[in-house]
């Protein structure tokens, strides 16, 4: 058994979870304003940055059903692909709109304040659900697990509802990309 204090280990990591939930929507922010001179835009990542955020939705549901098993190992294995599936679609995100024109919802009516309701809680949410990945997942490999079970009760819903909604938003304005 091992002797180390898993609040310790949860401690030694609060700074760059701290720095890393400021930073990251600042450089994406940042990212976002810029356009990169002279170069083809990206225009055929958005249904492959969508695909990324259904696969990670699906990911999540499937490591929760393996948790409630006890299958941990394939819990912890799909939780880390849904990590990096995240982080993939970040990366293919900015990059798409580093060269490329954002897109205008051209719906009309009900549909358009549907869809502006959808994208601003899902732009909100993937901002706060950030700090809430990070902190479970250090509860998860520093062991401690009765914090980490009662942070990812909070966090899985919330991660879901931001790959669903990414979903949702790319169908509504998939019609209107030039």
């Amino acid at each position: 058994m091992d002797n180390q204090d898993p609040i310790l280990d949860d401690k030694k990591y609060n700074k760059l979870i701290v720095v890393l939930s400021i930073v990251i929507p600042i450089v994406v922010a940042a990212l976002f304003g810029i356009k990169i001179p002279n170069v083809e835009p990206l225009s055929f990542l958005p249904p492959i940055y969508a695909t990324i955020n259904g696969l990670t939705a699906v990911i999540l549901v499937i490591a929760f059903i393996a948790i409630k098993k006890k299958n941990i190992v394939l819990h912890e294995n799909l939780m880390t692909i849904a990590i990096w599936c995240s982080a993939l679609f970040l990366v293919m995100y900015v990059a798409y709109h580093m060269t490329s024109d954002s897109t205008k919802f051209a719906g009309e009516g009900f549909i358009k304040y549907v869809y502006y309701f959808i994208l601003l809680t899902h732009i909100v949410l993937s901002i706060v659900v950030i700090p809430f990945v990070l902190i479970t997942y250090v509860r998860a490999i520093t062991n401690n697990f009765e914090k980490h079970k009662k942070i990812a009760q909070i966090t899985f819903p919330l991660w879901l509802y931001v790959a669903v909604t990414g979903v949702i938003v790319y169908v509504m304005i998939s019609p209107y990309y030039v």
